[in-house]
């Protein structure tokens, strides 16, 4: 085989592997995403129907950098902020489909927080990091009385969830007590990414894809997020690669000895493995909520 076609069979492959609605076994490619968003959509209306929320906030300079809050009824309110931060592989979706999860958690006195940032092609990776970080600082100068903060991101959000755990909060003037992160069907080796159809949009070279990869900043995660405890969850029905990269980042993070939990999502895909975080009953409802009320830490082989 001549090298051309060698090389065209493994883009082909990757790209494959990172399209997750590939292999959701519900319904074919296009069907599944118009659910999704179907889904998120009509969970964000209901949220702001029967949930005291504060919209459009702005966070900074530019017309997007916005975040809405959602806050539990009675006082105190923000004590416990469950940020949470929306996939799409940096090029879709926004805060007004990412509300969809907020019943459960407010119903327990736990705010939440979703941002816009700027997708691509109008964002680059190091914005989109920077710009996430900057609406958790503003979240925490806005609502004073927040004691603790938990991070939930989605795909594309997974990452960005783990680069805010590599921050240097000190740069952004607050300490936030960051005390779990929930990764959900995550990417966190940016450099198979490059040789994808993704990276039209997005346009990461070499060194942004590797200063943007959660697996290379293993040093920062220990020293900025120690003590947080750290979920790693991959849907059963997520693609090869993204079990692999999944397993990966949580021996990385096991070997470093931070507190981190591994949990497979049986007969869930990609999109559903979060769509359900608007049951109370769900898996993954279930565990946030024992990580934020009670502060439980087991790793899991």
């Amino acid at each position: 085989m001549e090298r051309g076609s060698w090389r065209t069979l493994v883009i082909k492959e990757l790209e494959h592997q990172y399209s997750p609605s590939h292999w959701s076994p519900r319904m074919d490619k296009d069907a599944v995403i118009e659910a999704h968003v179907r889904v998120l959509t009509e969970g964000t209306n209901k949220s702001r129907s029967m949930t005291q929320s504060v919209l459009n906030i702005q966070y900074g300079d530019r017309d997007s950098e916005k975040m809405d809050v959602y806050l539990p009824d009675g006082e105190p309110k923000g004590c416990l902020l469950l940020v949470y931060i929306h996939g799409g592989y940096w090029q879709f979706l926004s805060k007004d489909e990412s509300g969809f999860m907020v019943p459960p958690f407010v119903s327990h006195g736990i705010s939440v927080m979703v941002m816009d940032y700027d997708i691509a092609p109008r964002g680059n990776m190091d914005r989109i990091v920077s710009q996430v970080r900057r609406s958790i600082a503003v979240a925490l100068t806005q609502y004073p009385q927040i004691t603790e903060v938990y991070l939930c991101g989605h795909s594309a959000g997974a990452q960005l969830a783990a680069m805010a755990l590599c921050t240097d909060w000190s740069e952004y003037g607050v300490t936030p007590n960051i005390n779990g992160a929930i990764l959900v069907s995550g990417v966190y080796d940016l450099h198979p990414i490059t040789h994808t159809y993704v990276n039209d949009a997005i346009k990461m070279s070499e060194e942004v894809a590797a200063r943007n990869s959660p697996i290379q900043c293993l040093t920062q995660i220990k020293s900025h997020a120690e003590a947080c405890h750290i979920l790693i969850v991959v849907a059963e029905h997520d693609s090869p690669e993204f079990h692999r990269q999944s397993q990966d980042f949580f021996q990385s993070l096991k070997e470093l000895g931070l507190c981190v939990t591994y949990k497979h999502v049986e007969r869930a895909d990609h999109f559903d493995v979060i769509e359900k975080l608007t049951q109370e009953d769900y898996v993954l409802t279930q565990l946030i909520l024992t990580m934020i009320l009670k502060k439980c830490c087991k790793s899991e082989p």
